[in-house]
C-alpha cells in the first residue's frame, strides 16, 4: 500500500483518502463520509450506531472495516475507520440522505479519474494543481 494520504473534495467538504496500490482502490475515512452525508454534529456517534445497525441487519460484524492512520484536525496522525469503494457504497445505502446519490456519482468519478491517471500520469499532476488552487492556496 502506498503511504500517501490525500484529501478529496466533495461539494467543498474534505474527505480523507489513501490509495492502496495492491487492491487498486481508495480507502475513505468513514467518519468524513458520515459527516458529509448526515451533517451530524457527532459523526463518530452516528457511525458507532450505524455499525450496530449493520451488524443486526446482516447478522455478521462489520469486520472488513479497517483502521488506518490519517491526519486528524489537530495535525497528528490518528487511527480512523476506513472503507474501500465497495464497502463505502454499502454504508452509503444505509444512510438516509439526499446527498447519497450525488456522493455515489462523485465516487464513480473518482474511480474514472484514477483510471485515466494510470493511463496518462500527466493528468494526476494537473488534478493536484487544480485541487491545490481549489483549497485557496496561493500560486
Amino acid at each position: 500500500m502506498t503511504n500517501k494520504n490525500e484529501i478529496k473534495l466533495f461539494q467543498n467538504e474534505q474527505i480523507r483518502t489513501k490509495w492502496d496500490s495492491e487492491i487498486e482502490d481508495y480507502y475513505f475515512s468513514v467518519i468524513d463520509v458520515i459527516a458529509v452525508l448526515t451533517e451530524s454534529k457527532n459523526p463518530n456517534r452516528y457511525w458507532s450506531d450505524l455499525k450496530i445497525k449493520l451488524k443486526d441487519e446482516s447478522g455478521e460484524p462489520y469486520e472488513d472495516i479497517v483502521k488506518l492512520k490519517m491526519p486528524a484536525s489537530d495535525g497528528k496522525m490518528r487511527l480512523t475507520d476506513v472503507a474501500n469503494s465497495k464497502q463505502l457504497l454499502r454504508i452509503i445505502q444505509s444512510v438516509p440522505s439526499p446527498k447519497a446519490e450525488p456522493f455515489k456519482q462523485w465516487l464513480a468519478q473518482l474511480g474514472k479519474e484514477r483510471l485515466d491517471e494510470i493511463a496518462d500520469p500527466e493528468q494526476a499532476i494537473e488534478r493536484a494543481i487544480n485541487t491545490y488552487r481549489m483549497k485557496g492556496y496561493s500560486e
